[in-house]
């Protein structure tokens, strides 16, 4: 396991070249803290989009991802980031990102697969500085 700290996390973040972000969504439950950490970084806006996909031991639940809380949106002409922890198989993300069709919606994923990754050369599993 890999161990990562809010000091790492921010030191990747500052060199990462994001663009222009006016509201961070966050796919909850692990991409929370992430958003609310690159919303605060953005001096963005941040909202929460709650869906679940896999168990506390990362197995999955559902056959696909349900979504089980999304807010009352005002998006139209804002140009979004997508946060989640991790995004292996895509499934997660690309539900939340069926949710936002039609919007400018770039994602993040600390690792995995998005159009910005905060440590694509992590592959193991992470503790991270969030969780216990």
């Amino acid at each position: 396991m890999v161990p990562l700290s809010f000091r790492k996390i921010s030191e990747r973040l500052k060199q990462m070249q994001l663009p222009k972000i006016d509201v961070v969504v966050g796919i909850g439950s692990g991409g929370i803290v992430p958003a609310g950490f690159v919303a605060f970084y953005l001096n963005a806006e941040l909202q929460v989009m709650v869906l679940n996909y896999r168990d506390e031991q990362n197995n999955p639940r559902y056959e696909e991802p349900k979504v089980l809380a999304k807010p009352e949106w005002q998006l139209e002409g804002k140009r979004i980031l997508l946060v989640d922890d991790v995004s292996v198989s895509g499934k997660t993300m690309n539900m939340a990102l069926e949710q936002l069709k039609g919007f400018d919606v770039k994602t993040l994923a600390m690792k995995g697969k998005a159009d910005f990754v905060l440590f694509p050369e992590i592959k193991d599993c992470v503790k991270w500085p969030w969780k216990p």
